[in-house]
């Protein structure tokens, strides 16, 4: 196996499509076995001068976030660059399927030999991003993209989310009135980098254009952020239909991450996120040890039923679970 990890790492590294559509499905995988691969997997890969600008993008259903995605790939992919999309579909709470329809939604992109699209089910994991995602973007930057796109729904706390895993994120809006201004989450508004006002092209483009000048105003009274230089986050208009826009949004982003390098921001942003992804690792891997422990696992499902029936209270019931682990040995 190790030699068949050889030879898949070496491929992806060759940037071999097929070699990292290979290893996301083996990351995404929630196998004991295939676990143990991807992490011996994603070991052979580390190499911190294979660094892709990731960018993360969130929207509400019909913004045009496909559409935008599609237009704006293949704008960077004839200027030479490689850019991979990973687009986070919704799962469904109750049978965990997902409708994973952006290749083909984004059907000329998908065709693009400097571009790779890998739809993923976010597997019920909070706000709809894959708990897996953030090591596909790994994988991509071992695999040479210059450009690592995340989409996901806009369904509450995924911004921030995605945002944990981008060094850039951007929020694409529809044009709309004050009620719209008005319905934002000021926590959105806080983290996102750039806001870009979709579907700015004909009978539309005058209201695009005042929603940009809304939400300008209401950047301008947010606390300057110290990652940000003079002007940012910014509020533009696009339009993925005709490109108008998408060039000057690119200059933005570029910008913005160029100034971040030059300030520290960027290292001391991923150093955060490493080590936010380690403790989030540590998490998830006492979670997992307490599902397969037989003992704990009957405590558990006996605790649960009182808890369900209102017998016991869930704080209770939790303290009993951990009493039961063994004390740490303090060496």
């Amino acid at each position: 196996m190790t030699h068949d990890l050889d030879t898949l790492a070496e491929r992806l590294r060759t940037g071999d499509r097929r070699a990292l559509a290979r290893a996301i499905t083996l990351v995404e995988s929630g196998r004991a076995d295939h676990r143990a691969q991807a992490t011996e997997l994603l070991a052979k890969l580390a190499d911190p001068r294979r660094e892709a600008l990731r960018i993360g993008l969130s929207g509400t259903p019909g913004v045009g976030k496909s559409t935008f995605i599609e237009a704006f790939g293949t704008r960077l992919t004839a200027q030479g660059l490689r850019v991979a999309v990973l687009a986070v579909d919704p799962s469904s709470a109750r049978t965990g399927g997902s409708i994973l329809g952006d290749k083909t939604r984004m059907e000329r992109l998908s065709r693009d030999p400097r571009a790779f699209i890998r739809p993923s089910p976010s597997q019920s994991e909070l706000g709809g991003v894959a708990r897996r995602t953030r090591e596909a973007v790994s994988l991509c930057e071992a695999a040479g993209f210059d450009v690592v796109l995340i989409e996901t729904v806009g369904v509450g706390q995924s911004e921030t989310l995605v945002a944990e895993m981008s060094d850039l994120f951007v929020l694409l809006i529809a044009p709309g009135g004050g009620d719209e201004l008005q319905g934002v989450k000021r926590g959105i508004m806080e983290t996102a980098d750039l806001i870009l006002v979709n579907k700015a092209d004909g009978d539309m483009k005058s209201a695009a254009t005042r929603t940009a000048a809304d939400y300008a105003g209401a950047l301008r009274l947010l606390r300057k952020r110290p990652q940000d230089p003079q002007g940012f986050p910014k509020a533009l208009t696009v339009s993925a239909e005709t490109d108008e826009g998408l060039d000057a949004a690119w200059s933005e982003m570029q910008a913005l991450a160029e100034w971040r390098r030059a300030h520290g921001h960027w290292v001391a942003r991923r150093a955060e996120q490493n080590a936010r992804w380690f403790a989030e690792e540590v998490r998830q891997g006492l979670l997992a040890r307490l599902r397969e422990d037989p003992a704990t696992r009957e405590a558990m499902e006996r605790l649960s039923r009182r808890v369900a029936d209102g017998t016991l209270p869930p704080s209770a019931a939790a303290a009993q679970v951990l009493d039961q682990l063994p004390e740490a040995s303090g060496r």
